[in-house]
């Protein structure tokens, strides 16, 4: 059994919805809020999921979300996440459609005070795996460790997207910020 995601990523082959993660959005860093906002919203719905059913399901949830506008999802009604709940294209978790929406609204107020959700997050980092959680536990919702964890390495903020045998490794590393390349 494979112990890593690239390992993993090997055996599955060239063809699946994990190798193109893999090979080019897991671990890149991502500059646009909306997309940071999408990478979070993604992760916090594969909570008791498998991430394949999440990536299967990508399109679909950047469809119902909007593109992940954070602007738009801020101001969604409980008609529109009534809409959201009856999309078999996407998780209909009530408390997973309401946390984006409290967490569109949450990165609006970070924007305000910090410029950008990018800008928010370069501010805090470096910080360890726990303190990241405490963050974000106190500013966001739905978001415990596992989904903290694999959101922040999954835009680059934590180690362990790849290894360092890995051929997307030194990619990745490559488009990191400077700060960021020595932690």
């Amino acid at each position: 059994m494979a112990t890593t995601y690239c390992e993993f990523v090997q055996k599955a082959g060239k063809d699946t919805v994990h190798r193109h993660y893999h090979d080019n959005e897991y671990g890149f860093p991502i500059e646009d809020d909306n997309l940071l906002f999408a990478r979070l919203i993604l992760e916090i719905n594969q909570a008791g999921l498998s991430w394949e059913t999440i990536l299967k399901k990508k399109d679909n949830f950047f469809k119902a979300f909007d593109d992940f506008s954070i602007d738009k999802v801020a101001r969604y009604t409980d008609k529109k996440k009534e809409k959201l709940m009856q999309d078999a294209g996407i998780i209909r978790n009530r408390l997973k459609i309401e946390a984006a929406v409290h967490n569109a609204k949450a990165i609006k107020l970070i924007q305000k005070e910090e410029g950008s959700f990018k800008k928010w997050l370069d501010k805090h980092h470096p910080k360890t795996k726990e303190e990241w959680v405490k963050l974000f536990k106190t500013t966001f919702r739905f978001t415990g460790g596992e989904i903290v964890n694999e959101f922040l390495m999954s835009a680059g903020y934590l180690p362990g997207a790849h290894i360092d045998s890995c051929p997307v490794y030194k990619r990745v590393m490559k488009l990191k910020p400077k700060w960021a390349a020595k932690k």
